[in-house]
């Protein structure tokens, strides 16, 4: 479902005499197939979100190849947007002054989604997710947890093939978080829905994903099961120090 085969992406910095060139990601290749669930994890700066920019065609990489649900995302990005979801936990897709069935409304016509499918998908998003109480509310005055769910619920109504998720659950306190988690782990499961998770949050790398892939100043550092990855540091307790150890080393 993505395949990334020595991608490079890099940036000019500076200004005249100064200008350097910025390696943001280097030789990077990996696969994900249908129906997994995987962590992508890196310090800041380690070129997560410039992985994920390429991803959706945000960005075009300066080197190698990008296939998503069988397309070059640069190439053919209004396609891809019909075949992904994608959310980011500090910015929002929904529409800040409206209502948020109203906002859902509009993603229907800009997705160009069936109105039987969409009143069907809207109905399983609203029970699964608990939005009944707050459709009628403007996004601007949604809690954080629940704009979140709004968010979700707009990345998937056009019921897309992979879901690509930034930090998802930041921010948010602990029952939102598990709610969160429970209906990722359900749609992963139910509907197959292939999705990539990037986030600082080792507690949603453990409960949700079934393989881990760590980058680190550009390059993939490790790309296996936590277990495996446990297995890199066995003298520590925690995932958080198992991680800090691999970065470190």
């Amino acid at each position: 479902m993505i395949e990334v085969d020595r991608v490079g992406r890099s940036f000019t910095a500076g200004r005249r005499r100064a200008r350097k060139t910025v390696h943001a990601v280097r030789d990077l290749s990996f696969s994900v197939k249908a129906g997994e669930f995987v962590g992508y994890l890196g310090p800041n700066g380690a070129g997560k979100s410039t992985t994920i920019k390429m991803l959706t065609g945000i960005l075009a990489p300066t080197s190698g190849s990008i296939r998503v649900a069988g397309l070059d995302p640069t190439r053919r990005r209004t396609a891809l947007a019909r075949r992904i979801g994608v959310v980011f936990g500090q910015r929002t897709t929904l529409w800040w002054d409206l209502p948020l069935r109203d906002s859902f409304e509009l993603i229907r016509h800009l997705y160009k989604v069936d109105r039987s499918d969409f009143r069907r998908r809207l109905a399983e998003l609203t029970e699964l997710l608990g939005l009944d109480g707050f459709m009628g509310t403007p996004v601007r005055q949604l809690s954080l947890g629940q704009r979140m769910r709004g968010d979700i619920t707009a990345a998937l109504l056009h019921d897309p093939a992979v879901l690509v998720l930034d930090e998802p659950t930041i921010g948010l306190d602990v029952v939102s978080k598990v709610a969160m988690r429970d209906f990722l782990l359900r749609l992963n499961a139910e509907r197959g829905t292939t999705v990539l998770l990037t986030t600082h949050d080792l507690g949603d790398i453990e409960k949700l994903c079934r393989r881990v892939m760590l980058i680190d100043h550009g390059s993939l550092a490790f790309d296996g099961t936590l277990d495996e990855l446990r297995a890199t540091a066995p003298e520590e307790n925690s995932m958080e120090d198992v991680v800090a150890r691999l970065y470190s080393g």
